[in-house]
């Protein structure tokens, strides 16, 4: 097995490849890990592909967990890995940690991850733990440090989101009246402002699915 074979076949899900690594003891992947590899929704045709799939038809709460968890699992077993989630613990899995260490993630100028494909609308579905040690690539650049305008900066309408941090308050508080129908409609405003993130083929309704869960 190779990173481009689980790219392959992740890929048939509409799934791929986010990042991977070898995690020493302070990364706590399970015991015997020689590699994670991170999975995220593969654009342009995730939405259409996950919302047609059975978990968004049964009436059930949370379908793209469940769906993530059915769809990634079997691709574990098939590979002979561990499957591993950011949602369902305990345990909790440390993927924010993960993700920065995989070569392809880094913290913002506004401090939520972005990711060289999917800028600040990076989601990580799912992570395959294989006992093999891979060989990766080299770490991809980071698109903040060519990015002139950062935008992000100055999007968010209330000014939630910024160097110094995220307001919650203010963003929820923004989100309950008339002028934050469009973040509720077509995701939050500073993650749409990202030129990569522009470029990744997210649907807005998936974002206002993702909305809708955070602020009901």
């Amino acid at each position: 097995m190779t990173l481009e074979g689980v790219a392959r076949s992740a890929r048939a899900h509409r799934l791929d490849v986010f990042g991977a690594l070898h995690p020493g003891p302070e990364d706590h992947a399970p015991a015997g890990t020689g590699t994670l590899v991170l999975l995220g929704p593969h654009e342009p045709g995730f939405w259409a592909h996950v919302t047609a799939e059975p978990e968004f038809h049964d009436g059930a709460p949370d379908p793209v967990d469940r769906w993530s968890g059915r769809v990634i699992g079997a691709l574990a077993l098939a590979l002979g890995a561990e499957s591993l989630f950011p949602f369902g613990g305990p345990p909790y899995h440390p993927f924010i940690r993960w993700a920065l260490g995989s070569g392809q993630c880094w913290q913002s100028p506004v401090s939520l991850l972005v990711h060289d494909r999917a800028g600040l609308m990076v989601s990580y579905r799912g992570a395959l733990a294989f006992k093999e040690r891979f060989d990766l690539p080299s770490p991809a650049p980071n698109p903040c440090n060519t990015c002139v305008d950062r935008p992000c900066l100055s999007a968010c309408p209330v000014g939630a989101l910024g160097t110094e941090g995220y307001d919650l308050d203010v963003c929820h508080a923004f989100l309950d009246t008339a002028d934050g129908s469009d973040c509720l409609s077509n995701g939050c405003a500073v993650r749409r402002a990202c030129p990569v993130s522009q470029a990744y083929g997210r649907l807005p309704t998936q974002s206002a699915h993702h909305m809708k869960a955070f602020h009901p």
